[in-house]
């Protein structure tokens, strides 16, 4: 966390994540943006407060109830909407996440009232720090980006999936849950956008793929606890980042912790 002029306080990291170049979260006080441009897509939702800004020589606004998409190369200022600053977060993702057709129409319409993508935004800046959930970072960003492109008026995706892609990922799966696999491996392996992959294995399947593969990692990691393996060298072993990592997943789908799982010695 850093903190800057004019009641500026910012962090700002580049994560492990392909297709997503900056991580921003701030909180203004007093700072008001220039006219500016970035070479990306700027995803921004706001925690606290509101913000006002010029897209396009028009008067726009940002506050906790939309999600804002500012486009590449397109200039834009920014301020407070109040005396009291607002918080924001902010996903700069990489030009290729979205098609240069749809600049204009993110310039038409830049904010969307939708609470269920506010929070596919929310979750996703949660995974993207956790250690450990890359595949669930992915899966949240194709899904994220499809939601917009559907805003967008650009669906990616047919209407109707075939299931045989989420078989093939399913196997896939099976084939690397202590390993893993990320979502670009899945779809350069299988063939399919990693979007379609995403959203066919959630129809067939009842869960995203990544949810999927923690839960088999967790079954894994039971049956090595019954087979007397010490609780130390079981995340590693059923392909969990770390301990907690482990403890975590292990406890939200058993109600029980490793320890407490672990049978009693004799």
């Amino acid at each position: 966390m850093r903190a800057g002029p004019a009641g500026a306080t910012i962090s700002a990291w580049r994560p492990r994540l392909d297709g997503v170049v900056e991580v921003l979260h701030a909180h203004f006080t007093g700072h008001a943006y220039p006219m500016h441009a970035h070479d990306a897509w700027a995803l921004l939702i706001v925690d606290e407060g509101g913000v006002r800004y010029d897209l396009d020589r028009h008067e726009r606004g940002a506050s906790g109830d939309l999600v804002t998409l500012l486009p590449p190369h397109v200039p834009h200022n920014g301020t407070s909407a109040s005396a009291h600053g607002f918080r924001k977060r902010v996903l700069y993702l990489a030009p290729d996440q979205l098609p240069d057709a749809l600049v204009g129409a993110s310039v038409d319409n830049s904010a969307f009232a939708d609470p269920s993508l506010r929070r596919a935004v929310s979750r996703l800046h949660h995974a993207i720090r956790r250690p450990g959930e890359e595949l669930e970072a992915e899966s949240r960003l194709v899904a994220v980006t499809e939601r917009l492109r559907v805003h967008l008026g650009h669906p990616g995706l047919p209407a109707r999936l075939d299931r045989t892609p989420a078989h093939r990922l399913r196997e896939l799966l099976e084939a690397n849950v202590v390993a893993g696999v990320s979502l670009r491996e899945a779809a350069a392996t299988l063939h399919f956008h990693p979007a379609y992959l995403v959203r066919s294995f959630g129809r067939e399947f009842g869960m995203p793929p990544h949810k999927y593969l923690i839960s088999r990692r967790v079954d894994l990691a039971r049956r090595l606890i019954l087979a007397g393996e010490p609780l130390h060298s079981v995340a590693a072993s059923s392909g969990f980042h770390d301990q907690p990592h482990l403890n975590r997943h292990f406890t939200r789908i058993l109600g029980v912790s490793p320890k407490r799982f672990a049978p009693a010695r004799h």
